[in-house]
């Protein structure tokens, strides 16, 4: 829960100083998806946060049924090579689903996933600076600025103009 230090303005003389709790190793894991427009004109975030936990075959896969219920058009789900995405459970899943398909980036290819990305701009811009002191404020930070961003359309937008894929928006 140490909060990731950026360079900040303060008052002249006055030096800003952030309480962090110590010897704290408690975390908000996340996953999200980054739905491009069968029009390739939108561009969403969903996301969930999953408090004190690793993200498992499980937690893929209620994510993905979830989504299942905002998406009614097919689906094309990129992503890296993380062990959940590849479980037999989830592939299972997708398999069953008539307009999913399933596309794998290439290993350690960070730089091709759009939502590496999201992580990146909420850990060194929105929350920089943020000191929580405990699980329940950290999760509520990292809840208030993901969906801060998702109203920010042109900014998700760039991250996926940012990838060198071929997926070309309007």
């Amino acid at each position: 829960m140490a909060p990731l230090v950026r360079r900040t303005w303060a008052p002249c003389g006055q030096t800003p100083l952030l309480w962090q709790r110590t010897n704290s190793y408690r975390k908000v894991s996340a996953i999200a998806a980054l739905v491009v427009s069968p029009q390739r004109d939108r561009v969403r975030l969903y996301f969930r946060l999953h408090p004190n936990a690793n993200i498992n075959a499980p937690a893929v896969l209620s994510f993905l049924q979830s989504l299942s219920y905002h998406l009614r058009t097919p689906v094309i789900l990129l992503w890296d090579r993380f062990l959940a995405h590849r479980a037999r459970i989830v592939q299972a899943w997708i398999a069953r689903k008539r307009r999913w398909r399933s596309e794998f980036l290439p290993p350690y290819a960070p730089e091709l996933n759009p939502t590496e990305n999201v992580w990146n701009y909420l850990k060194t811009n929105s929350m920089a600076n943020e000191t929580p002191y405990d699980l329940d404020s950290l999760t509520k930070a990292a809840r208030r600025h993901s969906r801060g961003l998702q109203h920010r359309p042109r900014l998700l937008r760039s991250f996926m103009k940012h990838t060198p894929l071929f997926l070309r928006l309007k």
